[in-house]
């Protein structure tokens, strides 16, 4: 039971990074997780630990922990790595997806789209990772979804300094729309292609603002 607890736990927390529910730089604290969740303090610290051990989070003293602060540099080094694995994931993905993936991934879009409507940045996110992630795992790799999911996690937390309710432009959500139109026609690489566009445009937008933080 307690194992079971912790997992899910540890999904939660997961889920929430990937989603960028939490800021670079945060301090996670256990007691407040515990009570949020319902739980002791027990289970939320293992799970903690856990991410710390997968690089997702960082140990501080006296047992605290915290989200990764972002430099721009680490960036550009995972961005680098992402794009070539999420790329591989979504052409690999394309021929192993089936109608309710097709389905979910439809569902993201129109998510997204409701979400920019309606200036909700945090929807917007969650939609917007559920719908990559979703892709992704239909590529039946394993090797590959664990890595592209370590990476996710790091830079997970600073999609939240991507956007303001003010920008949250239409064209956000272009390049979802281009991949969903080249999945439904069974065309891979141009499915990539438009995955690949949409890393890149964010990773500059990114890195801009990251320069701007630079000390």
């Amino acid at each position: 039971m307690a194992e079971n607890l912790q997992e899910q736990l540890y999904q939660n927390l997961r889920q929430a990074l990937l989603a960028g529910r939490f800021q670079p730089g945060e301090r996670l604290k256990i007691r407040d997780l515990a009570e949020e969740w319902g739980t002791s303090p027990m289970p939320v610290r293992a799970a903690l630990q856990r991410l710390v051990a997968e690089g997702a989070l960082e140990g501080e003293p006296q047992r605290s922990v915290r989200v990764p602060v972002m430099t721009r540099e680490r960036f550009q080094q995972i961005f680098e790595v992402r794009l070539s694995l999420e790329g591989l994931a979504v052409e690999l993905g394309a021929q192993r997806l089936d109608t309710a993936g097709r389905a979910a991934l439809g569902e993201c879009v129109a998510r997204m789209q409701q979400a920019i409507a309606q200036r909700q940045v945090q929807d917007y996110l969650s939609a917007n990772s559920a719908f990559h992630l979703t892709l992704y795992r239909a590529c039946d790799n394993p090797v590959l979804l664990r890595m592209i999911e370590s990476l996710w996690l790091q830079v997970g937390p600073i999609f939240n300094q991507l956007f303001s309710e003010s920008n949250l432009s239409p064209r956000l959500n272009d390049f979802h729309q281009e991949a969903y139109a080249a999945l439904d026609a069974g065309d891979g690489k141009r499915a990539r292609r438009a995955i690949e566009k949409d890393l890149m445009y964010f990773a500059r937008f990114l890195s801009r603002i990251l320069e701007q933080e630079r000390p």
